[in-house]
């Protein structure tokens, strides 16, 4: 099997059941966004020199892989035909649990933190604001045609453990967080 097929030269392409759309059609947007997020998370992840986080965001990848076909199939009927999970209750209560284990071993925020800090660090910050805007589109498409609500959940709650990520990045270096100070006038 060839990697180009020459469909998609005109702008269009299919959707998963056969059904051709724009290429900036909001559904082809929403999963090429989450797609990109998968992309960035193992960017973030190679930067990594933390074993326990690279199991952790491989199982995120996977999740990932698998919203972007949920989003990918339009048609509900479809989707249960296929088996397609997408993300549900289970994924983000798992997320949950990450974040909540994580976060015992930082220090309370007491402001907002400078990305940055570690190369690793900074990854995964860069990952958390391609997570917040995936997100907005899947909103968007929410709003247009109902996706099932632990798809929204899993994304939000995916950029808060991003963020926790980047924080203990950072500690776990001694770098710890850059607290962001507002310029006086």
């Amino acid at each position: 099997m060839k990697i180009y097929t020459r469909r998609g030269d005109g702008g269009e392409t299919d959707l998963f059941g056969g059904q051709r759309v724009s290429k900036s059609d909001l559904r082809v947007r929403a999963y090429g966004e989450v797609d990109e997020l998968n992309a960035q998370v193992g960017v973030a992840c190679a930067a990594s020199v933390q074993a326990e986080i690279r199991d952790l965001l491989e199982a995120v990848q996977r999740t990932l892989f698998d919203l972007g076909a949920y989003l990918a199939t339009p048609s509900p009927d479809r989707r249960d035909e296929t088996g397609i999970p997408g993300a549900g209750p289970e994924e983000v209560a798992e997320l949950e649990a990450h974040i909540d284990r994580l976060e015992r071993e930082l220090p309370a925020l007491k402001s907002f933190v400078l990305p940055g800090g570690t190369s690793a660090s900074a990854a995964f910050h860069v990952a958390r604001t391609v997570c917040r805007r995936a997100e907005r589109s899947l909103v968007e498409l929410h709003g247009r045609e109902p996706l099932d609500a632990s798809a929204l959940r899993y994304v939000n709650r995916l950029s808060d453990l991003l963020f926790v990520i980047a924080r203990v990045e950072n500690r776990r270096a001694g770098a710890g967080d850059v607290e962001w100070v507002g310029r006086r006038r």
